[in-house]
């Protein structure tokens, strides 16, 4: 994948399916983060620090097959679906293979705790 600087130019570099998925994604993303989106590492995270990267909450990283879609602070959320695999330190992501997988209410969901544990008003 070629380096990006911008949400937007890592999103439009996506081939076609995994960027079907992150236009599902996104909207909900953007509802709960408004504007905090930036590139850091290569692939977008939304933080509500000054700077992209303090105080992460969330992620999208491309894959060869999937988009990975995490939360800093994941393994802390409850998960009644199970969907979220713990990952290193307090990490937690889904795989998503494609744009059906994303299930709004629960990503939504997700999105909002995951803001409340950074104790940040909305």
């Amino acid at each position: 994948m070629p380096a990006t600087t911008t949400v937007a130019q890592y999103l439009d570099s996506l081939p076609t399916a995994r960027r079907e998925i992150a236009d599902r994604l996104l909207p909900l993303v953007e509802a709960a983060l408004p504007g905090r989106g930036a590139v850091w590492h290569g692939h977008p995270v939304w933080s509500l620090g000054a700077a992209p990267g303090k105080n992460p909450v969330c992620f999208l990283k491309s894959y060869a097959g999937h988009l990975t879609f995490g939360f800093w602070r994941g393994q802390e959320l409850a998960d009644p679906s199970g969907r979220l695999a713990p990952g290193s330190r307090t990490m937690a992501s889904v795989k998503l293979r494609s744009a059906a997988e994303v299930d709004t209410a629960l990503f939504a969901d997700w999105l909002a705790r995951a803001r409340g544990l950074e104790q940040l008003p909305a």
